[in-house]
């Protein structure tokens, strides 16, 4: 791990002196491939110079304590002693962590598909709920939503609905939102009081650039339609909704969310680029089953992921068998502490794997 480690930082000054270079923002492309080895470099480094340090303050005390004779001195250099050792066992710790090999979609911006499963209506009503919840998660983040596709029902419910995240790492923290989410509740309809189990899936795709993914013209069907609101109302006087046609796959993406056909006709060939990625993902996933089966929720879809229970106010993610009573806290957007311990947990088996 050392010997890697000392590369690395051989590898960090040598891009400090090329980015100092005069010029080097003349060539953009490597200006931006430099910047971002280096901003990935950069914690590395950063952890295995106080690495370093901390090993030097043990070796200092060490050196001092067979000097000295005072018994209050001592003490003191003891007392620095353990902080140093304890300081290196968790520098240690991290460094393995900051070593472990990076997903390469990590860094991209997001594509979120919710669709109601079973529980008609009630299913609908929660699909909403929960892409309410990833929205103020996002915009606490910083991070911004714009939705793509929305199929509404008339109660205030969504049977499905697509949208994007764009934010620095999203993927990297709503990848472990892949899966099946389930509710247990008492529905609004339901005049006998009775629980009723209802679920929705949550599908996250990494976005995917026109450089991951070659769509063949000849592959495609464009139909350009007049968009339509619930009821039949005319949302739109002019052809401006799109619906492209996979032939392929069989895939069929309708986008109406824009006025303006370009946008639209953007916004499909995006989305239709992330699913055409994403099936290639599975398709990685499946070929290394070992590898997934040692991941946190970035594997089989059909898995059970979450149970959300009204009646006792709390929310289990299954993965990990955490148990936290603030769902309506979580509901509201608050997220974190659950993907931080998937994160953790992720890390974890990764670790053990690589022992």
């Amino acid at each position: 791990m050392f010997d890697k480690l000392e590369d690395l930082l051989v590898r960090y000054e040598e891009l400090m002196s090329e980015l100092a270079e005069p010029g080097v923002a003349d060539d953009a492309a490597r200006f931006k491939r430099l910047m971002k080895e280096q901003s990935d470099l950069a914690p590395i480094v950063e952890t295995y110079s106080e690495y370093k340090k901390s090993k030097q303050d043990i070796e200092d005390s060490l050196e001092m304590l067979e000097a000295e004779s005072d018994d209050e001195m001592r003490e003191m250099l003891k007392e620095e002693l353990s902080d140093a050792k304890e300081n290196v066992a968790k520098l240690e710790d991290k460094l393995k962590i900051l070593l472990l090999p990076k997903d390469p979609n990590d860094d991209k911006n997001v594509i979120v598909e919710i669709r109601a499963g079973a529980g008609g209506d009630e299913a609908a009503l929660f699909a909403a709920e929960i892409y309410r919840m990833y929205v103020h998660y996002a915009e606490g983040r910083g991070w911004k939503v714009e939705t793509m596709e929305a199929d509404e029902i008339g109660i205030g419910g969504m049977k499905s609905v697509t949208f994007m995240i764009t934010g620095q790492g999203a993927y990297s923290v709503m990848k472990y939102e892949s899966g099946v989410h389930r509710v247990q509740r008492v529905p609004e309809t339901e005049s006998g009081g009775r629980i009723h189990t209802s679920t929705i899936s949550v599908a996250v795709m990494p976005e995917a650039e026109e450089v991951d993914v070659v769509i063949d013209e000849k592959d495609i069907r464009i139909d350009v339609m007049r968009a339509s609101g619930n009821g039949g109302q005319c949302v739109n006087t002019t052809d401006s909704a799109v619906r492209l046609t996979h032939y392929p796959t069989g895939i069929v993406i309708y986008s109406q969310t824009e006025k303006s056909q370009l946008q639209n006709k953007a916004k499909a060939f995006a989305l239709l680029r992330a699913k055409l990625y994403d099936i290639e993902q599975q398709k990685a996933h499946d070929a290394e089953a070992e590898l997934r089966k040692s991941q946190i929720g970035t594997g089989d879809r059909s898995e059970k992921i979450r149970t959300y229970n009204f009646p006792q106010g709390r929310v289990t993610d299954h993965r990990i068998g955490l148990t936290l009573y603030k769902l309506d806290k979580v509901m509201n957007g608050d997220l974190q502490e659950i993907i931080d311990a998937c994160i953790a947990a992720d890390q974890a088996a990764k670790l053990v794997k690589m022992q």
